[in-house]
C-alpha cells in the first residue's frame, strides 16, 4: 500500500510539473488560414502569405506568415481557450525575420481578451499586452513591452534594443506573479526588472511635502565673489577705437562730405567686463532637498502582472517595406518549456539559415560582377565600333578629295 501511495505521489508531481500550453503555432501546414482570422475592419489591410523566405535553415520548418504588401496595415489574429495568469508565470514567445532589411515597421504581437472581435481587430482594439520589436529609421530600434492597466497603455521606461539584421530572432517576454518581468532575445536575457519601477502603473510612493519650502536664508551658492578682489585701475578700455592706420581720402571735401572720422576697429587692449574671481562660499549649505512625504494617492497592487482574460493573439501592425516572417508563436506558463521550444525550432535552423544567406549573397555578388564586366565589354565594343566608323568617314573624305583633284583639269580644258 505504501508503495502505491509513493507511486501516486510521484505521478502527481509529474502531472503538476507539466507545462500549460495556452497557444502554439508553427505554421507548418497550409491550414494555418483556418486557424487565423483576417480582420475586415479595413478593406485594404495587407495580406499575409505562407513562406520560409528567400533563405532559411529548413524549407518546411521555417515556413511562417509573411507580410507581402508595402505600406500597409496588417490585422490578423487567432483565438484560444480563455485563461487568466493569476498566480502563474506568463511566457509569450515568437520569432521574427526581417529579411527585407526593414526600414520602418512593427514586428510585435498583441494579446487580446477573449471579448475582442477578431473580424474587427484594428489599431484601437483594446489589448492586454503588446510585445516585440519595432524599427523605424536609425532612431527607433526598440523592443516594445506595453501593459494595459485601468484603461491606459503603459510603455516600459527602459530602452530595450531589438535586432535589426535580416536573420530570424527569438523574442521572449516572461511575466511573473511577483510583479517582475524579463525580456529575452535568442534565449538570452537582455532586460528585466520590477513592473512597479519600470512602468507607470502606480503613482509615486512619496511626493514633495506641500507644507515644506526652502528657507529664505538658505545659501545654496557653492562659489561667491572674492570680496578682497578689486578691479585694476587700468582695466577699463573701450571695446572699439579709431583705426590708427586709417587716412583721410585725398578727394574728401569737408564742406560737402562733412568732417572725416576714421573707422573704428577692435581695441586690442580691451579686456571685457571685469568680474571678481570666485572663491568657495564659507556659508554654503548645499543644494536644498525638498522633503518627501507618503503619497496619499499611492496604493500598492500585488496583481499588476495579472489579467483575468486572455483569449486571442494577433499581429496588428504597420509596415512600410513588407517581407517580415513571423513563426513559432507560443504562450505558456513554463519558462523552461519555452526555452526548450525555442531551441528546438529557431535554435536548430538558425545556423543553416545564415549559411544559406551567405551563399545567396556570394551568388548575387558573382552575378553583379559578371553583369558589370559584360556591360564594360559591351561599352568597349561600342567605342571600337565608333572608332571604325570615324576611320571609314576619313577614308571617304580622302576618296572625295582625289576625285575632285582628277576632275579639276578636265574643267579647265
Amino acid at each position: 500500500m505504501e508503495r502505491i501511495v509513493i507511486v501516486l505521489l510521484v505521478l502527481l508531481g509529474v502531472a503538476l510539473a507539466d507545462p500549460t500550453i495556452y497557444f502554439k503555432e508553427t505554421f507548418e501546414d497550409a491550414a494555418w488560414k483556418d486557424r487565423w482570422v483576417q480582420s475586415k475592419h479595413k478593406s485594404d489591410f495587407g495580406e499575409f502569405t505562407w513562406s520560409a523566405g528567400k533563405f532559411y535553415g529548413d524549407a518546411e520548418k521555417d515556413k511562417g506568415i509573411k507580410t507581402s504588401q508595402d505600406a500597409r496595415f496588417y490585422a490578423l489574429s487567432a483565438g484560444f481557450d480563455k485563461f487568466s495568469n493569476e498566480d502563474k508565470t506568463l511566457v509569450i514567445q515568437f520569432t521574427v525575420k526581417h529579411e527585407q532589411s526593414i526600414d520602418c515597421g512593427g514586428g510585435y504581437v498583441k494579446l487580446f481578451p477573449s471579448t475582442v472581435d477578431k473580424k474587427d481587430v484594428h489599431g484601437e482594439s483594446p489589448y492586454n499586452i503588446m510585445f516585440g520589436p519595432d524599427i523605424c529609421g536609425p532612431g527607433t530600434k526598440k523592443v516594445h513591452v506595453i501593459f494595459s492597466y485601468k484603461g491606459k497603455n503603459l510603455l516600459v521606461k527602459k530602452e530595450i534594443r531589438c535586432k535589426d539584421d535580416e536573420y530570424t530572432h527569438l523574442y521572449t517576454l516572461i511575466v511573473r506573479p511577483d510583479n517582475t518581468y524579463e525580456v529575452k532575445i535568442d534565449n538570452s536575457k537582455v532586460e528585466s526588472g520590477s513592473l512597479e519601477n519600470d512602468f507607470d502603473f502606480l503613482p509615486a510612493k512619496t511626493i514633495p511635502d506641500p507644507a515644506a519650502s526652502k528657507p529664505s536664508d538658505w545659501d545654496d551658492r557653492a562659489k561667491i565673489d572674492d570680496p578682497s578682489d578689486t578691479k585694476p585701475e587700468d582695466w577699463d578700455k573701450p571695446e572699439y577705437i579709431p583705426d590708427p592706420d586709417a587716412k583721410k581720402p585725398e578727394d574728401w571735401d569737408d564742406d560737402t562730405d562733412g568732417e572725416w572720422e576714421p573707422p573704428n576697429v577692435p581695441n586690442p587692449a580691451y579686456k571685457g567686463e571685469w568680474k571678481p574671481k570666485q572663491i568657495d562660499n564659507p556659508k554654503y549649505q548645499g543644494v536644498w532637498v525638498h522633503p518627501q512625504v507618503p503619497n496619499p494617492e499611492y496604493q500598492p497592487d500585488d496583481s499588476l502582472y495579472s489579467y483575468d482574460d486572455f483569449g486571442s493573439i494577433g499581429f496588428d501592425l504597420w509596415q512600410v517595406k513588407s517581407g517580415t516572417i513571423f513563426d513559432n508563436v507560443l504562450i505558456t506558463d513554463d519558462v523552461e518549456y519555452a526555452e526548450t521550444f525555442g531551441a528546438d525550432t529557431w535554435g536548430k535552423t538558425k545556423d543553416a539559415e545564415k549559411e544559406m544567406k551567405k551563399k545567396l549573397d556570394e551568388e548575387q555578388r558573382k552575378e553583379e560582377e559578371a553583369k558589370r564586366k559584360a556591360e564594360e565589354a559591351s561599352k568597349a565594343k561600342d567605342d571600337d565600333d565608333d572608332d571604325d566608323d570615324d576611320d571609314d568617314d576619313d577614308d571617304n573624305d580622302d576618296h572625295d578629295h582625289d576625285h575632285e583633284a582628277e576632275a579639276a583639269p578636265k574643267e579647265e580644258l
